[in-house]
């Protein structure tokens, strides 16, 4: 794996573990809580945005317009069995979900969620470091590049890998602060 691979991947977990939180509930209605809930739709898994039109219409609700009515049902249903802990409302025509408030002990497991989130991201990373270190070592064994390169390029991978970590670190930062604050 050269560098320019290895900075790519990071990158690449970097906006997965951003994905990751934005999975997590914080106090106000956001439409990416949903982006894990897929649809059994005419017998196939179905994203949830791909069969609906997802809006926020205030800070507390989450408004789902279907694009075929007859899915309104395996809609509710798929939103009801997954893990999102949200109480769809059906009214014949939309899905209103309602945000409640958090309470300060789920919003401690919340942040928890996050930290579990944000320490996969790094050994993610760290993984990535183990992979291009292997690769930089087999080169030099191999006299593909010499000893000078290889600490080189351990000492610029190194530092992606800090860099990489302390955005994942700055990533959970900012969602703790969304979870805590009221």
């Amino acid at each position: 794996m050269k560098l320019a691979e290895a900075e790519s991947t990071m990158q690449k977990t970097v906006e997965a573990t951003q994905r990751a939180f934005n999975t997590i509930r914080t106090g106000r209605a956001n439409a990416s809580l949903l982006d894990k809930v897929s649809v059994d739709y005419y017998g196939a898994s179905t994203p949830l945005k791909s069969l609906a039109n997802i809006s926020t219409p205030d800070a507390t609700t989450i408004l789902i317009q279907p694009y075929d009515r007859s899915s309104l049902n395996l809609i509710e249903k798929a939103i009801s069995m997954s893990d999102v802990g949200l109480t769809p409302n059906n009214d014949g025509s939309v899905i209103r979900l309602n945000i409640p408030p958090l309470t300060s002990d789920r919003r401690k497991e919340l942040v928890k969620i996050a930290a579990k989130y944000a320490e996969e991201g790094r050994v993610g990373i760290r993984n990535i470091r183990r992979d291009a270190l292997e690769t930089i070592r087999k080169m030099e064994k191999n006299s593909e590049i010499s000893e000078d390169e290889a600490r080189d390029q351990q000492d610029k991978l190194q530092k992606l890998t800090d860099k990489y970590t302390a955005r994942i670190n700055e990533l959970l930062a900012e969602k703790e602060k969304d979870i805590t604050t009221v």
